[in-house]
């Protein structure tokens, strides 16, 4: 974990909570650590490459009424964007009109990502301030977020100040894979079958020439 990552999860409630389950000693050091860090903390390049690689992350936002909300977020792979080595960005596109989490950052700009990488069984978590900006604001911003290959109307730009992230562990994370990972397999597999059919079509042929 980066070293601001304490200094926001682990509040006092927090830290009782693994005094009560037996990690506080495992933590304590970082929690101090944390304490003690002004952030944010950079992101290294893993942590570029792990974004830039994804097609898909989840998104929470705080509402008016204290309740969190989570929503997906979803792209080509690489329309999350690392703008410096504390800024991440996205081409915001048209929903379900719900506008929920727009309208939650306009009162509270905290944010908190989920990235998953399911095939390797890989998470990483961030916490961060965002800001939204129209297309109509930024057009060369939202230009620049958006894939000319990916037909979907960009309506803003999300751009999100990373404050800390950290890293968990694969445990209990249960693979999966998209049509675009299983591709390179399938591709193969597809070519064997084929040679096979070949070879058998031609066994048959000779069988039956033969009798």
């Amino acid at each position: 974990m980066s070293k601001h990552y304490p200094a926001i999860a682990f509040t006092d409630d927090v830290q009782h909570a693994q005094s009560e389950h037996g990690s506080d000693t495992f933590y304590r050091r970082k929690a101090v650590a944390g304490s003690a860090s002004a952030g944010p903390d950079p992101l290294t390049d893993d942590e570029q490459v792990f974004l830039r690689e994804r097609d898909g992350f989840y998104l929470a936002t705080v509402s008016q009424t204290g309740w969190p909300y989570v929503q997906f977020r979803g792209g080509p792979p690489g329309f999350v964007h690392t703008l410096d080595e504390h800024t991440i960005a996205w081409a915001d596109f048209r929903g379900n009109l719900q506008y929920i989490s727009t309208g939650n950052l306009s009162g509270d700009d905290r944010v908190a990502i989920i990235a998953m990488d399911y095939a390797r069984r890989t998470r990483l978590k961030i916490f961060g301030r965002a800001r939204i900006v129209s297309a109509e604001a930024d057009a060369e911003l939202a230009h620049s977020l958006a894939d000319p290959a990916y037909e979907a109307v960009v309506e803003r730009s999300v751009v999100v100040s990373v404050d800390a992230f950290d890293w968990n562990c694969p445990q209990h994370i249960t693979p999966r894979f998209s049509v675009a990972e299983l591709e390179p397999g399938l591709s193969r597999l597809q070519g064997r079958i084929e040679t096979l059919e070949a070879e058998n079509a031609e066994l048959r042929h000779r069988l039956t020439g033969a009798s």
